[in-house]
C-alpha cells in the first residue's frame, strides 16, 4: 500500500511538472509582450522613424513610359561590336543589357547564333524568360545544371560554367562551338577567388572568330583587364566606361524581425542609431528567457 501511494505521488508530481511547462511558456510570452510593448523602439516605430521610412520608400514604383533614346555609350558599344571585342563598365540600371539585346536582334536577323552567360541560375532563368518574350520562345534555349531546353535555338542562355564546358567539349572533339557571339554578363566574376577561373578559361578558350561582349558594373582596372584579353585572344578590345552618377538610385535599409523598416544610414551618413537601439532592446528582452 505504501508503495502504491508513493507511486501515485510520483505520477501526480510528474503530471504537475508536465502541465506546468505550457503555462510557463505562456507566461514567458506574456512577459515578452509586456517588455516589448513597453518600448516603442521595439514594438512600434515613433513618428520620426515612420517619416524616415516613408522618405526611404518615396518615389519607388513603375516609371513613366517614354520613348527610348539610347545613351552615347550604348551607341558607341554597338558600333564597336561590329569589329572588335567590347568591355562595358557602367552602373547597374544604366542599360548594359540593352546593348546585348540589340546586338542579339541583329544577329538573329542575319541567321547567326549567340550565347548569353550569367554567373547565377536565377539570373539565367530570368534572362531566358525576358529573351523568350523579346525574340520568341522558339529562338531561345536554356542550359544550366538544372534545365536543358531548346538547345538548338540560335540564342542560348546559360551559366558561364556550361559555356566553358562546351568550349572544352569542342576542344576534345575538334568541332567548332556553335555560336558567333558571346556575352559574359557580370564579367567581374573573373576576380572571384573560387569561381574566377571559369571566366578566365572561357575567355582564353573562346576562338577569336567569336566576338565577345563583357558587361560589368563593378569591374576594376578595366583597361588592364582589356589588355589581358587582347593578349590571350589575339583580338582588339574597346573599353567603354559609362562614368557618372547612377541612373537608378541605391537606397539601403534594414528590415527588422518584427517587420519594421529602418534606413540603414542616418542623416550623418553613419549607421542609423535606431537600428542599434532596436537591437539592444531586443537583446535585453530575450536575455530574460
Amino acid at each position: 500500500m505504501r508503495r502504491e501511494r508513493n507511486d501515485r505521488k510520483r505520477k501526480n508530481k510528474s503530471r504537475s511538472r508536465s502541465n506546468s511547462r505550457p503555462s510557463d511558456e505562456r507566461e514567458f510570452k506574456r512577459k515578452l509582450a509586456r517588455e516589448s510593448s513597453g518600448d516603442l523602439r521595439f514594438n512600434a516605430q515613433t513618428p520620426r522613424q515612420i517619416r524616415a521610412a516613408e522618405l526611404l520608400l518615396s518615389g519607388i514604383g513603375v516609371p513613366e513610359q517614354k520613348p527610348l533614346k539610347p545613351d552615347d555609350f550604348q551607341i558607341e558599344a554597338l558600333e564597336a561590336i561590329e569589329k572588335q571585342d567590347v568591355l562595358v563598365t557602367a552602373p547597374t540600371g544604366s542599360g548594359k543589357t540593352w546593348i546585348a539585346r540589340e546586338e542579339i536582334r541583329r544577329l538573329l536577323q542575319q541567321k547567326k547564333r549567340a550565347w548569353y552567360t550569367t554567373p547565377l541560375k536565377a539570373l539565367t532563368n530570368s534572362k531566358y524568360v525576358e529573351f523568350s518574350a523579346e525574340f520568341g520562345a522558339e529562338n531561345v534555349g536554356i542550359l544550366t545544371g538544372d534545365r536543358k531546353e531548346n538547345v538548338n535555338a540560335p540564342l542560348i542562355v546559360g551559366t558561364t560554367e556550361i559555356y566553358r564546358n562546351q568550349l572544352f567539349d569542342a576542344l576534345r572533339s575538334g568541332e567548332q562551338v556553335r555560336t558567333d557571339f558571346v556575352i559574359l554578363d557580370e564579367a567581374h566574376y573573373l576576380a572571384d577567388e573560387d569561381r574566377g577561373h571559369v571566366w578566365e578559361e572561357a575567355i582564353i578558350l573562346t576562338p577569336p572568330r567569336i566576338r565577345m561582349l563583357l558587361l560589368s558594373a563593378t569591374v576594376g582596372r578595366a583597361e588592364q583587364f582589356a589588355r589581358w584579353i587582347e593578349d590571350v585572344r589575339g583580338t582588339s578590345v574597346r573599353v567603354i566606361n559609362r562614368a557618372g552618377s547612377r541612373p537608378v538610385e541605391l537606397r539601403a535599409a534594414y528590415l527588422s524581425s518584427n517587420l519594421q523598416l529602418f534606413p540603414l544610414f542616418g542623416e550623418d551618413d553613419k549607421i542609423n542609431r535606431d537600428i542599434e537601439e532596436f537591437a539592444a532592446v531586443k537583446r535585453r528582452v530575450f536575455r530574460r528567457r
